[in-house]
């Protein structure tokens, strides 16, 4: 039973070997062909949590590889993230603006919020037009889209306008179509489940 056993183990082995080989030479055979460099457009979109988390990781991430980073944050800002108080610890290296007062639905007011999307925009594309920044981060910008506080056309050709190294990150729901279709990176976020929904409250160092 054992020696039966042992030669089981050995096939399993061998076969999984042989699996990992192969899909070692598809792997390779993808990192070879992709060889280009330039700035690239994230978006993290959809209903699930951790759209900005994600965001706002790859901010940390270029600021350890010694890269200037830039923050627009639109619609949050009543309350500052935990994001925004360790990030405004480094200004040499990430340049922070939040747009206004909050959600729009505390707000009350979508003319103020328009000419606050507008004034975080301006903004925005002076960050776009800044070579020296690597990555920029518009947290929530898809929201301000969405609700037509910014037209999308305006914002695309001023993403298509940016330094050819530089990268953009763009978070919120609902992701207009031809930002979509502009970027070269979009994840969906789908819920599963929130603590939200088991009446706990959002707590500091996991929803703010």
């Amino acid at each position: 039973m054992s020696d039966i056993t042992n030669t089981e183990e050995d096939g399993r082995d061998e076969r999984h070997k042989a699996r990992m080989v192969r899909k070692k030479e598809v792997v390779d055979a993808k990192i070879a062909s992709a060889q280009a460099e330039r700035g690239v457009i994230v978006i993290t979109t959809g209903n699930g949590k951790g759209k900005s988390s994600s965001g706002f990781g790859m901010v940390v991430r270029a600021m350890g590889h010694g890269m200037r980073t830039g923050v627009v944050q639109f619609i949050k800002g009543a309350i500052p993230s935990g994001e925004e108080m360790f990030l405004q610890r480094f200004p040499d290296q990430c340049a922070f603006h939040v747009m206004g007062e909050g959600y729009t639905w505390e707000t009350q007011d979508r003319a103020r919020d328009v000419a606050k999307a507008e004034a975080a925009w301006e903004v925005a594309r002076q960050m776009l037009r800044d070579p020296s920044i690597g990555l920029v981060l518009f947290d929530e910008l898809n929201i301000a889209l969405k609700l037509h506080y910014l037209d999308v056309d305006t914002v695309i050709a001023d993403l298509r306008a940016r330094p050819a190294m530089q990268h953009v990150v763009i978070t919120g729901r609902g992701a207009p179509p031809a930002l979509v279709e502009a970027a070269d990176t979009v994840t969906d976020m789908t819920p599963v489940k929130h603590a939200f929904q088991q009446g706990i409250k959002a707590q500091r160092g996991v929803e703010m």
